[in-house]
C-alpha cells in the first residue's frame, strides 16, 4: 500500500482523526490517542503503529518489523517498508491498532463513540453476609 492509501484507510476507520504533528508527521488518532504514524511525504517509508500486547512480542522480532523508536515501551512497532506487505495484512494491523486504542479509552468515551465496551471483569464483591458468625 502506498502512504496515501494507508492515509485514506486510516481516515475511514470509525471516529479516526488525522493531524500533522512534529514537522509533518501524519498521525491518526481515535479518542485523542494515537494509533498510527507516518513520516512526512518524501521522507522515510516507515509505518509506525500500536500493537496489542499479544501481538507485540511476535511482531517486534518478525522480518521487516522492529520495536518503534521512543514508543517501544508502549508496544508500538515500526515497519521498514509497508510496500512489501500485502494490503490486506496492513489493513488488518491498522484495524487492530485502532481497536486496541478504542478498548483502552475510558468507558464514557467509548459509549459516546457508539462502541460497546467490554464488560468489566467480574470480581467477588464482599457483603455483610459473607462474613462468618
Amino acid at each position: 500500500m502506498t502512504p496515501a492509501a494507508i492515509d485514506r484507510f486510516c481516515a475511514g476507520l470509525p471516529h479516526a482523526t488525522r493531524v500533522e504533528q512534529w514537522e509533518g508527521v501524519v498521525v491518526h488518532k481515535v479518542g485523542g490517542k494515537m494509533f498510527v504514524m507516518q513520516p512526512p511525504r518524501g521522507g522515510s517509508r516507515e509505518l509506525w503503529f500500536k500493537a496489542d500486547d499479544a501481538h507485540y512480542e511476535a511482531l517486534k522480532d518478525a522480518p521487516g518489523f522492529r520495536p518503534c523508536p521512543y514508543l517501544a515501551r508502549a508496544r508500538w512497532v515500526a515497519v521498514a517498508d509497508p510496500a512489501v506487505l500485502a494490503a490486506a495484512e496492513i489493513k488488518a494491523y491498522l484495524t487492530r491498532a485502532h481497536a486496541t486504542i478504542v478498548a483502552r479509552l475510558p468507558r464514557k468515551t467509548q459509549l459516546a463513540m457508539g462502541h460497546v465496551p467490554a464488560p468489566k471483569p467480574a470480581g467477588k464483591r464482599r457483603s455483610a453476609f459473607d462474613e462468618p458468625f
